[in-house]
């Protein structure tokens, strides 16, 4: 064991015996899995560190806000309010669909099977 781990492992062991952690979310509970194996193994601390900071990848903004606007629309009473959003999602679609085909990505059939419990976490959020 490296001088490192020890001393981690010294501080855990002391955050136990002072209560420390009593009031963690996942107290007894196994962890979430944070599951980068998709990710080449150069990435995936930059890839962490923007997952941890809130960030996500264009593509997955571009769906919520494609949801989004998709709810506006079937809520919009007036012909002008649809027409614009209307316009908008088309854009974000179009943006959607040039970037996945950049990203080799496409429209897997995956996602077509599990799209509408997609856009339900999407909205939930």
């Amino acid at each position: 064991m490296s001088m490192f781990s020890r001393l981690a492992e010294q501080k855990i062991e002391e955050a136990i015996r002072n209560g420390e952690l009593n009031n963690t979310a996942y107290r007894g509970k196994p962890l979430p899995v944070d599951d980068l194996s998709h990710v080449p193994e150069d990435l995936r601390m930059s890839y962490r560190i923007l997952k941890n900071a809130g960030f996500v990848p264009e593509e997955v903004s571009l769906r919520k806000e494609c949801v989004r606007l998709h709810d506006l629309l079937h809520a919009c009473s007036s012909e002008a309010e649809k027409e614009k959003h209307r316009k908008q999602l088309n854009e974000k679609s179009l943006r959607l669909q040039m970037l996945m085909e950049q990203r080799g990505l496409g429209t897997s059939g995956a996602f077509l099977q599990y799209e509408a419990q997609i856009k339900e976490r999407l909205t939930q959020k």
